[in-house]
Parts: C-alpha cells; sequence; structure tokens
C-alpha cells in the first residue's frame, strides 16, 4: 500500500480502544501497538511530522500494511497487546527476554513431589512457578528453601529408595531430615512440600506465622527439641529474601523501576524492597536508545515483564507516567488476586528508592556500553542536529590568541571522531594585522592559509574535515565562509557561540541560525571539550610567542648578546626573571664568561628596569 493508502486507512478506523499490527512486504509483523483511539494513534504514522523519533521514521518506511483489533476496554488493549509482543517478537518493539530464557518451576504431582527447572509450561497435572531469573540463581533459590525446610536435595527417589542405604551426609550434618529412612511418612514430605510452595507464591510472613504457632504450641506441651526445630526453620525461611535475590523477587511487597537510556543501549533495573528493607535487585539491557520516551519503554517493559508472573507485590513504583498506570494496576490486581498498585511518587523515602534504582540502570549502561558505541552515538547525534549528510569523521576547530597588538597566534585542533589528533594540530603566527589587532581578519587569515596549503596539495593540511568549528558567534562563522567559498569549499561551517560562564552554549551557522546544544549531553560535552583544547593550544602558542619578545626585549641592546646567546638563554632559562635571578657561573656556562660578566652587572645594576611583561590574555 501506498503512503496515501495507508493514510487514508487509519483515517477510516473507529474511535476505539485496540491494537495495531504494522507488518512489512512479506507480511512480518514488525511493530505492535496499542490506543486507547485508534483512528488518532494510528493515522499519526502516516503524517508528515518532524516529531517521530528515528526509530519511527525508519519503522514507518518498512510498513506496507497494518491490521488491527478491536477490543472493549484499554485493559483488554494493555493485556492482548503483550500477548502478541511475546508471539511476534516485533524488531521494532521494546523487547524483554524471550521467554525461553526464563525458566520455571516444576512441581511433579507424584505422592513424593519433585521440584525441577523448565522452560516452558505444559498441561500435564504439574503446578507450575515463575518465570524467574537466570537458571543458577533460580536453582540456588530452590536449594535454599529445601534446605530452610530441612527437604532432601540428593539423587534418591521415593518410595522406591526407603531404607534401600544409610541416611547421605546431608542428614547428618543437620541439612535434611532423613525422608530416605521409613520412619519419615510420605505426610510429612508432602506438608514439607506446601511449605515450599507457600513460600515460591510469595507467602513467607505467612508461613512464617504458621511456624511460629506450631513452636509455641509444642513448647506448651512441653514438645522442646520440636519447638527448637520449628524456631529454627522460622528463622531459616525469614533470611531466604536477604540471601537470594529470586527469593527476593518473589516475597518483595514492593518494586521500585529505574530507567536510564544510554547511546544504542539502555537499561531497566527493579529493585525488590520487602519491609522497608532492599531484599534484591534485577536488571536488564533492552535494545533502546535515549531518543526513546522513558514513559514508552515503562509502559512496554512492566506489562511484558509483570503479566506472565503469577506472583506480584502490592505496589510498584515507576519514574514516569506513561499513561497505562491505572490499566496495568487493574490487569495485575486481577492476576494477583489482591491490589497490585502502580503509581509515580513525587516526594518523600519512595521518591528517594526511584533515585537508587535510577543508579542502578545508568551504572549498568555505562558497564555495558563500549566506549565505540558512545562515540558513534554522540557523532550521530551532531549529525542529526546540523544536518550534515554524515556523522563526521573528521573536525577542525580555530581559535585566536593575542595581547593587546603583540604576538597574535591561531590554533588549529583536529579531532578524529571524539578524539582529539594532535599529530594534525597546526599554528599560525598572523602577519597581515601584527601591530593592529583585528579578530575577525585574523580568522579570515588563517582559514585562507589553512586552504591555501591544502590547495597546494601539502599533505599536512589534507584532507580537508567534514566540520570547520569557529570559535565565536556567527560573524567570525561568516567570516570563515566568505573564505572557503573564495576556494570552491563546501566544509559546513559553526561558530561555538558561549554563555555567561565561558561555556559553549549552541553552534551558529553563518546565517545566523542557531543550534542548541545544552539538551544533549554527549554533544554539549563533546563540543565544549573541543572548544577548550583549541583555546589551551592557542594560549600555549600565544605564551611562547609572547615569552620570546618579552625575552628579547629585555636583553636587546646589551653588548655581546645577540640573537644566538639570546636564544641559548631562552632554552636554559626560560625567561628573563630566571635570567636574573641565575648566578654569573650559571650564566657563563651558556654564554661564556665575559658575555655573563656584562650581562649580570647590566641586569643588576641600580638604573636596570626590565620588569616581566604581564601576563598574556587570550
Amino acid at each position: 500500500m501506498t503512503r496515501a493508502q495507508l493514510r487514508e486507512k487509519a483515517n477510516a478506523l473507529p474511535l476505539e480502544p485496540g491494537v495495531y499490527l504494522m507488518m512489512d512486504k512479506t507480511g512480518k509483523v514488525i511493530y505492535v501497538g496499542k490506543a486507547k483511539k485508534l483512528r488518532n494513534r494510528v493515522s499519526q504514522y502516516f503524517q508528515e511530522t518532524s516529531s517521530h523519533t528515528e526509530k519511527t521514521r525508519a519503522m514507518v518506511a518498512q510498513v506496507d500494511h497494518f491490521d488491527t483489533i478491536f477490543v472493549k476496554s484499554e485493559f483488554e488493549a494493555l493485556v492482548l497487546e503483550n500477548s502478541l509482543i511475546k508471539r511476534h517478537m516485533p524488531r521494532y518493539n521494546i523487547l524483554l527476554k524471550d521467554d525461553k530464557g526464563y525458566p520455571f518451576v516444576r512441581l511433579s504431582d507424584e505422592p513424593y513431589p519433585l521440584f525441577s527447572l523448565t522452560n516452558r509450561i505444559a498441561q500435564d497435572g504439574a503446578r507450575y512457578f515463575g518465570p524467574f531469573g537466570g537458571r543458577h540463581e533460580t536453582r540456588q533459590a530452590i536449594d535454599a528453601v529445601c534446605a530452610a525446610l530441612k527437604l532432601p536435595t540428593c539423587r534418591r527417589r521415593f518410595p522406591r529408595d526407603l531404607d534401600a542405604d544409610r541416611p547421605c551426609l546431608n542428614y547428618h550434618m543437620g541439612r535434611c531430615d532423613g525422608f530416605c529412612r521409613s520412619t519419615m511418612s510420605a505426610e510429612e514430605y508432602r506438608r514439607r512440600m506446601e511449605q515450599a510452595v507457600t513460600l515460591l507464591e510469595g507467602k513467607g510472613k505467612q508461613l512464617i506465622r504458621e511456624l511460629t504457632a506450631e513452636m509455641e504450641q509444642a513448647a506448651e506441651e512441653l514438645q522442646f527439641e520440636r519447638a527448637a526445630a520449628l524456631r529454627d526453620q522460622a528463622a531459616a525461611i525469614g533470611a531466604l529474601g536477604k540471601r537470594q535475590t529470586v527469593i527476593a523477587g518473589i516475597c518483595a511487597d514492593t518494586d521500585i523501576w529505574g530507567v536510564s537510556l544510554g547511546a544504542g543501549k539502555s537499561c531497566c533495573a527493579v529493585l525488590h524492597v520487602e519491609d522497608g528493607q532492599l531484599t534484591g535487585r534485577e536488571t536488564e539491557l533492552i535494545r533502546a536508545h535515549n531518543q526513546e520516551d522513558e514513559g514508552e519503554i515503562l509502559a512496554a517493559v512492566t506489562a511484558q515483564y509483570y503479566l506472565p508472573r503469577p506472583i506480584l507485590p502490592r505496589e510498584i513504583l515507576v519514574p514516569a507516567d506513561s499513561g497505562d498506570c491505572e490499566e496495568l494496576s487493574e490487569a495485575l490486581s486481577r492476576r494477583a488476586g489482591h491490589r497490585v498498585w502502580v503509581h509515580v511518587p513525587q516526594r518523600g523515602e519512595k521518591a528517594e528508592l526511584l533515585a537508587m534504582a535510577h543508579r542502578n540502570a545508568l551504572e549498568e549502561v555505562e558497564r555495558a556500553t563500549t566506549e565505540t558505541e558512545r562515540a558513534d552515538h554522540t557523532l550521530a547525534l551532531l549529525q542529526t542536529m546540523t544536518g550534515l549528510p554524515e556523522p563526521p569523521e573528521r573536525m577542525e576547530s580555530f581559535d585566536i590568541s593575542n595581547t593587546g597588538a603583540s604576538d597574535i597566534v591561531a590554533s588549529m585542533v583536529v579531532y578524529r571522531g571524539t578524539k582529539p589528533l594532535k599529530s594534525a594540530y597546526r599554528r599560525f603566527q598572523i602577519k597581515d594585522t601584527a601591530g593592529h589587532p583585528d579578530d575577525y581578519a585574523s580568522m579570515a587569515e588563517v582559514i585562507r592559509r589553512r586552504l591555501q596549503r591544502a590547495a597546494d596539495g601539502d599533505e599536512k593540511f589534507l584532507p580537508l574535515p567534514d566540520l570547520f568549528l569557529i570559535d565565536g558567534g556567527v560573524t567570525h562563522a561568516q567570516t570563515a565562509q566568505r573564505v572557503a567559498e573564495s576556494f570552491g569549499c563546501a566544509v559546513p561551517i559553526f561558530g561555538m557561540v558561549k554563555d555567561d560562564r565561558h561555556r559553549t552554549r549552541a553552534l551558529v551557522t553563518p546565517e545566523g541560525r542557531e543550534i542548541g546544544i545544552a539538551g544533549q549531553q554527549a554533544v554539549f560535552a563533546l563540543i565544549g571539550q573541543i572548544q577548550e583544547e583549541t583555546h589551551r593550544f592557542a594560549i600555549t602558542y600565544h605564551h611562547q610567542k609572547h615569552g620570546k619578545s618579552a625575552l628579547r626585549s629585555a636583553l636587546d641592546g646589551i653588548p655581546g648578546i645577540g640573537p644566538k646567546r639570546q636564544e641559548a638563554l631562552r632554552k636554559r632559562f626560560g625567561s628573563v626573571k630566571r635570567i636574573r635571578e641565575a648566578e654569573e657561573g650559571e650564566l657563563a656556562a651558556v654564554i661564556g664568561e665575559a658575555a655573563a660578566r656584562t650581562l649580570w652587572r647590566q641586569l643588576h645594576s641600580p638604573e636596570a628596569s626590565a620588569p616581566e611583561a604581564g601576563t598574556p590574555s587570550p
């Protein structure tokens, strides 16, 4: 279908809730979404608008046709959307790990039921719990539950192996009650397994209360050994949530979500809290970057995370309202059998917990994102902001430095990607405006000389960059543009505009259009770094030139101190102050005894007045 046909079909949809499926030419579903009003939502994709993100534009470009499913309510749309995302795994949806990566705990249906891990739920009469985190962590959690309840974890099978051999080492270590002995009944085994099930259903507090009541009853009946065993079981169960992340996720009464949007990779972190105590953490990297909307990411991820799970917390804190909090609360409450409240706290301790969750997500993104990925993402953002045809591979930046009318110099700093290429740095001594400083004329001269060297085939000035950055505002950019046009050079030119704190706040075109960069931290940091490096290189060269000028001024006219000896003194001492402070013997080691004696007397005579030149300014 053409874009016009797609728009016409979308405009014909009703203003009803539902789910839509975007498909490519092969019929493959590439995106699944939900809407409170299908016509409004779907038609937005096919409007000519610049508000679409890069990802949305790429997705729409591949849409050949779409289908819709109408439902009765927004709640039904939420549940159906999640089901279809799991089924089709669309390329442009934000996806959590597929269920094949999340294990379920299976409890077999037999006289002596056993726990095992599986990737799928089957209709075989067994009971299933989950999905949980990784297989290793889930296996550890099952072992911890069995250890707390002193259930067997060995390979013996009952009733086949009852009294077949002596109890194993676990029994003698007090980690198992020895159900391989015929004195332990099948009824007691099943009772313990039901207690384990209670834990996996997130009812750890209830089980502790039951065990405490049994302990008190046993103590009243003077069954002190049994009371002590029950006390130990209750204590072991109470410690589970603080030792095992998976169990913490089961037992938590509050989940706190954090989202960090990174360069090419993003992360969601969920902290599990029980009775105000942090008991566990889960993080997952997702295929999304910082052009995504945080609310949309949360809407997609939280639904996929919670809807398959039968055990749910009572409160879920999220950092942004996706517009689906009410529908998700309703869906999760129906599944859990108790009220589940999804909301955004604004202040207080819960807001501080959100900040903690965000830090966890941020750290995971920083750990997982490589330096190359961050650089590529920064340059892609710079390309989008400046309208370049490709991300810039080479950038050159220019700055002028002088003190009044003396020693006017310029610097050319080169960046390859996001890193300085110091071997390509160049510096210029301004000639045309010597003695009468003119910032614009100086900039015109340095750009002209740089382009002329390239036109002459000088390899030190080749290749031309993808971008010129000029320290200054629109007039500086216009000056550089006029020179570039005279050479037929089409390299884009931008001025770097500073704020009151001397930081680059924007780029400006020669036409006067400002491009704010403060909102994109990665670009803001890169341009600021380039400007500071260009300024540093210019001021360093200026200091060197100004130091030489001051030295020549102080030494000129002294008998026996010609240009060669001045240069030798400059290399050895660096400044007039250090020459004046040197002993006559130190001077003699550089320029000879006779010249040193003359110089020392001249610099230390009462009439000598050779103050150090003032500190140059940029």
